[in-house]
């Protein structure tokens, strides 16, 4: 069965310093680091050994976090994404059947991310974008991004909110545990928040058509379905939402499994939002891709449903031509 992994990191030693993978993230073991530095930076050999080494037939490559997101300076950030969405299309075009695309986005001007964005899709054939969450603060929800919304509808193509490596606010309840912030809990709280503010921002009532990718599990959003929509029932808002929290996860968002192999939260999660809306992820290279394929190869479910995780959401959402 074909295997589409869909949020699977890479990194260019040539960009900004302020891009580096581990220049903001709490201390980690020093054999990992240079494990996963050494897989950012291989396109291709290392790569590509791996993926065939567990039956991974398509990485959907995207710049690792914090990305262009980090620059405080936005010239630079325009020449950053540009420079990475070249080198990652040309990627594509030598692997054709095992390389596809998310472009990177300068979101510190939205004019600006727009047109990345269109010049990504229509001519350097990348199939939709990466965000790493906020950009000095600044969230999606902005009216000023809806020039991005409207260019994203416009040519059918997924954004997917990554976790930023940079914080934009410390979590008090975290302080003297701030490895709790990152990658184990406290991203998906933040990225499970901006979900959260693009719902109540309204931002699918003025774009329905526009489709988030949410990964590891969707950021603990499915869990909260029930809760989410009972809560919201005593709200007393001026301008709400035209629908229940819920039903836009069940219309505008997809997930992804990155970091997340558990059969348990992954039936759970097609419980709350649909088989449909739920796509295979590695994680690559910071989670390893022997448990990734390991978690699918035993998934308790009926074939047509692991088709759907593995390939055939993806293949719809991306647009990847079936086989």
């Amino acid at each position: 069965m074909r295997r589409i992994a869909l949020e699977e990191a890479f990194w260019l030693p040539d960009l900004g310093e302020e891009t580096h993978p581990f220049g903001h993230l709490t201390p980690r073991n020093r054999e990992w680091v240079d494990h996963v530095q050494s897989r950012l930076v291989d396109l291709s050999e290392q790569r590509l050994r791996e993926m065939d080494d567990f039956g991974i037939d398509i990485h959907v490559l995207s710049l690792t976090s914090p990305g262009v997101q980090a620059h405080t300076d936005t010239s630079s950030a325009i020449r950053d994404a540009r420079q990475s969405n070249e080198v990652l299309s040309k990627t594509v075009t030598a692997h054709p059947d095992r390389f596809v695309g998310f472009a990177a986005l300068p979101t510190q001007d939205p004019e600006a991310a727009a047109k990345e964005l269109e010049h990504s899709v229509l001519e350097l054939g990348l199939r939709g974008a990466l965000v790493n969450d906020h950009t000095a603060g600044r969230y999606l929800d902005d009216r000023a991004y809806d020039v991005l919304w409207d260019k994203l509808q416009e040519l059918g193509v997924p954004l997917y909110i990554h976790p930023n490596a940079v914080s934009a606010q410390a979590l008090k309840v975290l302080s003297g545990y701030e490895y709790l912030s990152g990658g184990s809990f406290g991203w998906s709280v933040a990225v499970g928040g901006h979900a959260l503010r693009l719902i109540y921002g309204r931002v699918f009532d003025r774009f329905p058509d526009a489709t988030v990718i949410l990964g590891h599990m969707g950021e603990f959003l499915p869990f909260q379905t029930t809760r989410l929509d009972s809560r919201h029932a005593n709200l007393t808002l001026t301008d709400p939402p035209d629908l229940n929290p819920s039903e836009y996860l069940r219309r505008n968002f997809m997930i992804t499994t990155s970091g997340v192999c558990s059969h348990s939260a992954l039936i759970a999660a097609a419980e709350a939002i649909g088989m449909d809306r739920i796509m295979f992820a590695i994680d690559y290279p910071y989670e390893e891709t022997s448990t990734a394929a390991e978690f699918l190869d035993t998934l308790p479910l009926p074939a047509s449903d692991i088709a759907a995780i593995s390939h055939l959401n993806a293949e719809r959402v991306l647009g990847i031509p079936a086989v």
